[in-house]
């Protein structure tokens, strides 16, 4: 027995001196553990300082109800109670009876409140109690941040999202997810925990505690009203056409800004929402939007002439084996200009088989220099790839160039094809589209992000002035002409193409196309352009371009200007009244020189006088019987004011 009680002392011993080192170490590093502080998702803003999407706090409150004095305990035990009951609606007697217990089985981390907003969470640590702060009065929380969308479902997509699962896999949508890294993400601080049981962690404060440091605010180019008007158009006639999704984007024509982008699709309960950006990350057959690019090599190119004449025949032609044709009975023979005003076609095929069959490659490069095989490269995570085929391709064919002609055998995104009508309208500047304005800390810039131009000229301006002629005169007289008002100008192109038309039995049984309208507006002196672009209309509804899209283009575009004017097309009229050019000058000269002195205000306007009054050095009540002019002041002139003196006028 002396020698096992030996052994044991030795153990004891050799545990407490000789290792007693290695396993405090061993024990700290098993119940306190460093945790991240989550930093603050900077917030991401319109163009004119309207919230985007924005970090919110939440709270958790615990108290730990061993570390207070026993004196502090029983001081504000109750009007804690008190308190957290007046907050919560529970009883004050329960909160008292569940910390008692707390405290008595030595429970370091009591959950108390849940999720609580930044101005609940000052309220609740300004309790009796908490406000001792954590060592003194056991005040314990844990700060976690919820990401909100003020302006709900509009452009959510686009505003986006980052999500970071388990694994670090980010999930990086829209403007959120593209610069998410780089801005506003923010930098995480550390904070010690000790476990107290049941899994449960308790903050520690420390010297070495690392404060979080929040990310920085994105101003994006986003207008919200026009976003509004955009956002609500589109949803209109995608519900009066049953259609399955569709897009529609605002461009400012001289900056590239994006003034509004909408995405919306049909989900399994019939309602539409935001499921994918299709503007940015869906290519597919442009169809007729695609011929002004067709016609626009031609005139570049000097192989026609808007006036060469075009045997359309009567709305069907084979080329090579194949039959192309023509909405209606045809067209017959017409001039180049009229071809792509009716959008023929057989009239651009013909165009570009008859020039560019031989030599296919002179077209091609056409396409290339105008960056219509690139991708834009836009900051929004996902934009699809252009498909322009080339001679050995797996898609090229004899047929390949007449089929391209009108849109068809190729691919591209909305995007894409917007920011080639935008450089029209711009007097041939191809610019890249921008969705942000500048990041900034508070008030302090961190980055600008200027125009970027990718192409400088896309043409001649013989042709410009040709193709901006024709794109007018289709909503003059083409197929864009149901678009037509006399008050307000459009210029623009429709476009009806198929869609999932590879079993070509299939779709006969049941159609679907994709409709679309692009251009710019007003058609002189161009501030916009427009694509909107809608999938899968009912047949039984209808599913022209000109019947589906172009009222979206024209509602957004007449809205835009009846809502929010252009303040550099109004013309300044100055005109000075001689009497309020007199009061003014009158209520300066008083204003600058009597501060603590009653002034002769007999004559004067009486809100004008009640405003001076009240914005005197001196602090004094005003009453002011009737209104219009003062006619008497109950304070004689040059009178030396008294605070909370009461001045009465009589005005008439």
């Amino acid at each position: 027995m002396f020698v096992f009680a030996l052994a044991v002392v030795f153990k004891l011993c050799s545990i407490q001196f000789i290792h007693g080192d290695k396993y405090r170490a061993m024990a700290q590093k098993r119940t306190i553990k460093a945790f991240e502080i989550p930093a603050n998702r900077g917030n991401i803003y319109s163009a004119d300082g309207s919230l985007l999407a924005m970090s919110i706090p939440k709270y958790d409150i615990a108290i730990d109800a061993v570390t207070s004095s026993e004196k502090n305990f029983k001081k504000y035990i109750k009007p804690l109670c008190d308190s957290l009951a007046a907050f919560t609606g529970k009883s004050s007697n329960s909160f008292e009876q569940k910390i008692k217990k707390a405290r008595k089985t030595k429970n370091q981390y009591l959950l108390l409140l849940r999720n609580l907003s930044y101005s609940d969470f000052i309220r609740v640590r300004n309790f009796p109690l908490f406000k001792l702060g954590a060592v003194r009065g056991g005040f314990v929380y844990n700060q976690t941040t919820k990401r909100e969308h003020p302006m709900g479902g509009i452009a959510e997509r686009s505003i986006g999202y980052e999500r970071i699962d388990e694994n670090n896999y980010a999930t990086r949508v829209g403007i959120d997810g593209a610069f998410g890294k780089d801005y506003l993400r923010g930098e995480n601080g550390k904070r010690l925990k000790q476990k107290i049981g049941n899994g449960e962690w308790k903050p520690l404060r420390d010297a070495n505690e690392i404060e979080a440091k929040d990310g920085y605010d994105i101003y994006t180019t986003i207008d919200v009203n026009i976003q509004d008007i955009a956002h609500h158009s589109l949803l209109g006639q995608l519900e009066k056409y049953e259609a399955d999704h569709g897009c529609v984007v605002v461009m400012d024509v001289k900056t590239g800004e994006i003034k509004a982008i909408s995405n919306l699709g049909r989900g399994k309960s019939g309602k539409y929402y935001e499921r994918l950006n299709y503007a940015v990350g869906e290519s597919h057959e442009p169809g007729s939007t695609f011929k002004v690019m067709a016609m626009m090599a031609a005139l570049e190119d000097k192989v026609i002439d808007t006036s060469t004449v075009v045997d359309t025949k009567n709305g069907r032609k084979m080329f090579y084996g194949r039959p192309i044709n023509d909405s209606g009975e045809g067209h017959g023979k017409i001039s180049a200009a009229r071809a792509l005003e009716v959008s023929s076609n057989i009239g651009l095929a013909t165009i570009v088989d008859d020039n560019y069959s031989k030599t296919p490659e002179k077209f091609l490069k056409r396409l290339r220099d105008w960056k219509l095989d690139q991708k834009l490269g836009v900051a929004i995570i996902g934009e699809g790839q252009p498909v322009i085929p080339k001679p050995g391709d797996k898609i090229w064919s004899r047929n390949a160039l007449p089929s391209m002609a009108y849109g068809y055998n190729m691919q591209l995104t909305p995007l894409q094809t917007l920011a080639f009508y935008n450089a029209i309208a711009n007097n041939g500047q191809l610019i890249k589209p921008r969705f942000l304005r500048a990041v900034k800390e508070f008030d302090r810039p961190i980055e600008i992000f200027e125009k970027e131009v990718l192409v400088d000229k896309l043409c001649s301006n013989q042709t410009l002035s040709k193709i901006k002629e024709i794109l007018k005169n289709i909503v003059v007289r083409g197929t864009g002409k149901k678009l037509y008002s006399e008050t307000f100008s459009m210029a623009g192109k429709t476009g009806t193409a198929r869609t999932d038309y590879a079993n070509y039995e299939e779709w006969r049984k049941d159609p679907k196309y994709v409709s679309s309208f692009a251009g710019y507006f007003p058609a002189e002196n161009p501030k916009y352009s427009c694509i909107v672009v809608i999938h899968k209309p009912s047949t039984e509804v209808g599913f022209y371009g000109a019947d589906v899209s172009g009222p979206v283009f024209k509602r957004i575009a007449q809205k835009i200007y009846t809502d929010t004017p252009l303040v550099e097309e109004i013309q300044t009229v100055e005109f000075k009244n001689p009497k309020v050019v007199q009061d003014f000058e009158k209520f300066n000269s008083v204003s600058n020189t009597y501060k603590t002195i009653m002034p002769d205000l007999v004559g004067m306007p009486a809100m004008d006088a009640v405003a001076f009054l009240e914005n005197m050095e001196v602090d004094v009540k005003v009453k002011l019987n009737g209104s219009g002019v003062v006619t008497a002041q109950s304070i004689s002139k040059n009178i030396k004011l008294k605070p909370n003196q009461t001045i009465v006028l009589d005005a008439s």
